[in-house]
This record gives structure tokens, C-alpha cells and sequence, in this order.
């Protein structure tokens, strides 16, 4: 039963500082009761990112020659350890109230948004009870990351659609191989219409956590402005 409704934001393509400082934007708005849940969708230029466990020693070569291929390496508040973000990939970002309610049972519910997402593309993916993440035969297809704070949760998925997984060959993905991460596109072996998987993505997302979205457009640099 649909109890509440949900801002989904679809932004595009987002610098990754720009969308770091929109998302905590939107949680420090969310902590005072400005404004309500939502869902923030994007995509980001290559950027490989590093969470509260550490994992600079996965990132397997220095800040200078990340940067001339482009790449920034960037610290955050999230769990986990290094991953890499880039076109191709879509980012959920959910900014919600979690109040008292079970960080597990969250986490459990966007991995079940993932796995149903998949499903509709007929991709077998499942759970690992020992890793986050959502995996197709051992190899991870979309990671898992989260922060609390002040009883609301930011942060989120990113799950490969047409991710170029030969990025990942600059780090050891959240301590794993390169090989051991994978994509719809590499799975399915067509590229993907992106917009019809973030689509579904919604739909699943609201499915699973009983919510009704309402559609918002609107530049990032505005909407830093208003949150």
C-alpha cells in the first residue's frame, strides 16, 4: 500500500562534487523538515570515490596519473571502500528519514529494487550474505553504499548499464578484481537504453518501499540553490 510520495529527480550527467554537494544539501534540509524524502538519479563523469573503510590502496595508480586520464579520486561519509563512477552508470542517490527504523532493512530494500530491475531485462542477479552489492554469478553488477546521519540515510546504488568496465582496471573495485565486476550490457551483450532502465528503477524503487513518485526536473545549480 502506497503510504507516502517520493521527489524523483532524473539530473543526467553530474559532475560528482557538484551531485556530493546537492545530495548533503539535500540532507541537512531533510534533517530540519524543509523538504521530503527523495530520489536523486544520475550520472557522473569518471570519478573513483573512496568510502569511510579506507581503500586508497585500491586505487592502483597515484592522483597524477589519475588525473591525466581524467579521473578524480575523491573522499566521502559513505560505507564501503574504493569504486569507480562513470557514464553509463546510474547513481541513486535516496535522501530519506530513517529515524528508528533498521539500516539492514533499508539496505535490504534497494537491493531488492536492483534485483527487480534486473529481473526485467531477464538478468539472474542475487544477493551476498556476506558483501553489499547485487552480483551475477560472483561478479558484482551494482554497488552498495550508504550514510546516516541525524537519522536520515543519503548516499545509494550505482548499478553498470553501459558502464565502461575497462575503468575499473585503475582500481580494486571495493577490494576485489576487475574481473570480478560486470554490467547489463556486458551480461546481455547489447547496449542499453538507459533512461528505459532508470525508468524501471523508479518503478521498482517505489514498488519496494510503498511509494508514489512525483517527477521533478530541474537543473542541479538551481536546485542547490532551493534545498
Amino acid at each position: 500500500m502506497v503510504t507516502q510520495t517520493l521527489e524523483v529527480i532524473r539530473a543526467g550527467l553530474v559532475p560528482y562534487r557538484l551531485g556530493l554537494a546537492w545530495m548533503r544539501s539535500r540532507h541537512l534540509a531533510r534533517r530540519d523538515g524543509a523538504v521530503d524524502d527523495c530520489l536523486l538519479l544520475m550520472q557522473h563523469p569518471p570519478v573513483i570515490t573512496l568510502g569511510m573503510s579506507g581503500g586508497r590502496e585500491d586505487v592502483l595508480l597515484a592522483e597524477q596519473a589519475l588525473a591525466q586520464q581524467g579521473i578524480e579520486c575523491v573522499e566521502t561519509e559513505r560505507g564501503g571502500r574504493a569504486t569507480l563512477h562513470a557514464p553509463g552508470q546510474l547513481l541513486a542517490y535516496p535522501v530519506m528519514w530513517l529515524g528508528e527504523s533498521d539500516l539492514h532493512a533499508y539496505l535490504w530494500k534497494l537491493e531488492e529494487a536492483l534485483l527487480q530491475t534486473l529481473a526485467g531485462w531477464g538478468i539472474a542477479a542475487e544477493r551476498s550474505e556476506t558483501h553489499p552489492g547485487v552480483w551475477v554469478q560472483g561478479r558484482k553488477i551494482a554497488a552498495l553504499g550508504l550514510a546516516v546521519r541525524d537519522g536520515v540515510v543519503f548516499h545509494g546504488a550505482a548499478l553498470n548499464v553501459n558502464t565502461d568496465l575497462a575503468l575499473y582496471r585503475y582500481i580494486n573495485p571495493c577490494g576485489l578484481s576487475a574481473g570480478q565486476v560486470t554490467s547489463m550490457q556486458a551480461e546481455l551483450g547489447v547496449r542499453l537504453v538507459f533512461e528505459q532502465v532508470e525508468a524501471a528503477f523508479i518503478e521498482a524503487f517505489c514498488r519496494v518501499f510503498e511509494r508514489r513518485a512525483v517527477a521533478r526536473a530541474e537543473p542541479v545549480a538551481q536546485a542547490l540553490l532551493v534545498s
